[in-house]
């Protein structure tokens, strides 16, 4: 592992992927971490809020980018504060390259937990809560596989434990950095 410090890392991939478990494992395996649920953007909008659906439109695209502006903005303070900074978020398609323009501090990792679309469905059905409606896995899926810039590390976490992929992650943390400037 060589994980520079403090740094930011972008954990995305699908709904049940396993971005949240994972992210927690990696932050409380760093010192002075912050796990960044880039979700909680969306969830305290009370009224007027826009679900992002596969036929999105203007609004909905643009309550997307506000989250995504957000959450690197928290991020990027965090990091400022000496604060390693795991922020997991679904950040698939063409955004992503988006939402790597919005982070401003370095070091920068990205990494895309990309379990097959079996290993998903049967996550989502063993958890409570559920993130698919208009949506399906394997459409989602078609996103992230086709869509999104192969950027940073991938991981195929199918038949993975959350543990077995932050050590997966940490161990190939180098093919995750993103390079770039700061600002």
């Amino acid at each position: 592992m060589h994980l520079q410090s403090p740094s930011v890392i972008l954990i995305t991939g699908i709904m049940a992927s396993g971005k949240s478990t994972v992210a927690q494992q990696l932050a409380e395996r760093l010192e002075k971490s912050v796990h960044l649920r880039g979700d909680l953007f969306r969830r305290m909008i009370v009224n007027d809020r826009k679900e992002v659906k596969p036929d999105a439109g203007e609004a909905e695209q643009g309550q997307l980018r506000l989250r995504y502006r957000l959450a690197a903005q928290a991020a990027d303070t965090y990091c400022a504060e000496g604060f390693n900074v795991i922020v997991q978020d679904v950040v698939v398609g063409r955004v992503l390259n988006d939402f790597i323009s919005m982070v401003k501090s370095r070091p920068f990792y990205v990494v895309a937990l990309c379990p097959n679309v079996p290993s998903v469905e049967a996550r989502e059905a063993g958890r409570s809560k559920k993130g698919y409606g208009s949506w399906t896995v394997e459409g989602l899926d078609q996103v992230l596989r086709q869509e999104t810039p192969r950027i940073g590390l991938w991981l195929d976490s199918s038949g993975w434990t959350a543990e077995e992929t932050a050590d997966a992650l940490l161990e190939r943390i180098d093919e995750a950095l993103i390079v770039g400037e700061e600002g």
